[in-house]
C-alpha cells in the first residue's frame, strides 16, 4: 500500500510507551536496591495493582539495576491480609509500606520520599512553588448531568384522566378497552 507523500501519521505504539516510560518527574532512585510488592490477583487492592501496571514499568525503566519482584497471590472474599511492599535501600536499611486502602498516587509519592534523593525533592519544591501536584494524577470521569424526567406516551387521542384502567389486568391489557 502506497503512502501518500504529505500524508501525516499518528504516533507509533512504540513512541507512546516510550512517551509514558520518559514522562516527567525522573524516577532516578539512585538510594534504591530492591522492591518486592505483594498484592492480590484480582478483586482486592486497586491502588497496588494499579501502582504496578503504570508506576513499576516507569521505575523499572529509570532504573535497570534495581531488583523487583512481584507476588500477585489469590485471595478470596474471606480472607484478610493486606497488600504491603517492601523497600530494600543501598545502605542496608528495610522498609514496609502499607500499601491497603491507598491511592496509586499516595503508593507512588511515599515510595518516591524514601527512595527518590535530590531529584525527587527539586521536583517537589517546583511543584510546590508552581501550585501544582506532585503525582499528575488522571482527572475523574465527569458525571452525566441528570436529565429530566420522561413523559409517558398514551395511546394516540387520550390523555391519562381519560384513561379507565383495569386493575384486574396487568400491561398493555390495562389500558386498551
Amino acid at each position: 500500500m502506497r503512502r501518500k507523500a504529505n500524508a501525516i501519521l499518528p504516533p507509533s505504539h512504540l513512541s507512546k510507551v516510550l512517551e509514558s516510560l520518559t514522562k516527567a518527574p525522573k524516577l532516578d532512585m539512585t538510594k534504591l536496591k530492591a522492591l518486592k510488592l505483594t498484592y492480590a490477583m484480582r478483586n482486592d487492592h486497586f491502588g497496588a495493582r494499579h501502582f504496578a501496571k503504570n508506576d513499576l514499568p516507569r521505575i523499572r525503566f529509570a532504573n535497570p539495576d534495581v531488583s523487583i519482584e512481584v507476588n500477585k497471590l489469590p485471595k478470596t472474599k474471606e480472607e484478610t491480609w493486606k497488600p504491603e511492599m517492601v523497600v530494600e535501600l543501598k545502605d542496608g536499611t528495610s522498609k514496609t509500606l502499607d500499601l491497603d486502602n491507598k491511592w496509586s498516587s499516595a503508593i507512588f509519592e511515599e515510595l518516591m520520599d524514601l527512595a527518590g534523593g535530590n531529584p525527587w525533592e527539586r521536583w517537589k519544591r517546583e511543584r510546590i512553588a508552581a501550585g501544582l501536584p506532585f503525582v499528575d494524577e488522571p482527572e475523574p470521569k465527569p458525571k452525566p448531568a441528570p436529565s429530566a424526567p420522561k413523559k409517558r406516551s398514551f395511546l394516540p387521542g387520550t390523555e391519562p384522566s381519560k384513561l379507565l384502567l383495569d386493575p384486574t389486568k396487568t400491561g398493555a391489557a390495562a389500558v386498551l378497552p
